[in-house]
């Protein structure tokens, strides 16, 4: 039995714009460090997997930056989608790649773009779910202990425990929640059986693909139809034509939310989706007037509680506060903090605009 780390690196992060671009993603950014967030994926996947059992699946686009990212894989680690189709077949891509390696291989599947400050903790769980999925042909989650009514994550019911490791217990799924409103998230977390959805899995490859078979069978006939095509020259157009005729899905209502045998284990190990700017402001250090980011020195006349991205400039907050400010060298980005998660919705209108070149 093998362990494989399988990285989703396949998105473009566009509520990051106008650092994240379609071939400069948010996972090749460092946001938080020195490190990009690829990179530290990577780092912290060392001692749970052999380097030669780690995938990156990603798209086509960015294929050339993330091997950048990562000099030390193999040309052999990249799966490389056409297009994107969610989560739900970038997946099973990968469970064809580690079942013709190992029948009994094991999958950590991972995004590349989170943040875990906690990496022993991390690791500690990674063990205990491998364990556990080795005994039990089931899948498996990883539940984030919530430290607040957050509005923006899908959420994790446990039900029954099943098993007690090494200090952690595995329960039962009992429901998903998707992203609740602000009384509910409350609801959720006065209750003590909801938990932040981490969008980590832990499963056998056979296991999963049993899933797809019976949950998603158009997929399921692509990927066979790719299965049989490994190590052939008939390999890339079986990818093409899967993803030319699947529609996208993510694994989450594809499998996960109606599959019997799934699992979660609690964890609090510092983690954050880091899945908007506002997001961002929340993790990095500040100062006294409580902001954050990037820039060669600032002052403030009644301005605070932001984040502000100019490198190398000298910045004047005056009579502002709660902003998210990120200069780029073509793009300028100015929002509320508690809009941040609209960016999505500017890039959109970007686009509808033709403004290609800044996306």
């Amino acid at each position: 039995m093998n362990v494989y780390a399988v990285l989703m690196a396949g998105g473009v992060g566009t509520r990051f714009w106008p650092r994240s671009r379609s071939r400069r993603p948010k996972q090749v950014l460092n946001i938080l460090g020195r490190e990009t967030m690829i990179q530290a994926t990577y780092a912290r996947i060392q001692g749970l997997v052999d380097p030669e059992n780690v995938l990156v699946v990603t798209n086509r686009e960015q294929l050339d930056v993330l091997r950048a990212q990562l000099p030390a894989l193999p040309e052999s680690a990249y799966l490389a989608e056409p297009i994107g189709r969610n989560t739900a077949p970038c997946i099973g891509l990968a469970a064809i790649h580690v079942l013709a390696r190992d029948p009994e291989g094991i999958m950590l599947v991972l995004p590349a773009d989170h943040l875990i400050s906690d990496v022993a903790e991390f690791h500690h769980v990674m063990r205990i779910a491998t364990r556990f999925v080795s005994e039990h042909d089931g899948l498996l989650t990883l539940g984030i202990e919530p430290s607040e009514p957050a509005t923006g994550y899908g959420y994790i019911q446990r039900g029954e425990a099943v098993a007690s490791l090494n200090g952690h217990t595995v329960y039962r799924v009992k429901t998903f929640a998707e992203k609740p409103n602000y009384e509910t998230a409350c609801r959720f977390l006065e209750s003590g059986d909801f938990y932040w959805n981490s969008g980590m899995f832990i499963w056998k490859a056979r296991t999963i693909l049993k899933e797809i078979q019976e949950k998603l069978p158009e997929i399921y006939h692509g990927l066979e139809k790719v299965r049989n095509a490994l190590g052939t020259s008939a390999y890339a157009s079986a990818v093409e034509d899967m993803y030319r005729r699947i529609r996208g899905i993510s694994i989450d209502f594809g499998v996960m939310q109606t599959a019997r045998e799934v699992y979660v284990i609690p964890t609090n190990m510092g983690w954050s989706d880091v899945g908007s700017w506002d997001a961002v402001y929340e993790i990095s250090p500040k100062d006294k007037q409580k902001i954050a980011g990037e820039f060669r020195d600032i002052v403030t006349v009644n301005g605070s509680e932001s984040y502000i991205y100019a490198p190398g400039k000298v910045v004047a907050l005056v009579g502002a506060r709660n902003l998210i400010v990120v200069d780029t060298e073509d793009a300028l980005l100015i929002c509320k903090r508690n809009a941040a998660q609209d960016v999505k919705e500017a890039v959109e209108k970007l686009k509808k605009k033709g403004l290609d070149d800044v996306l």
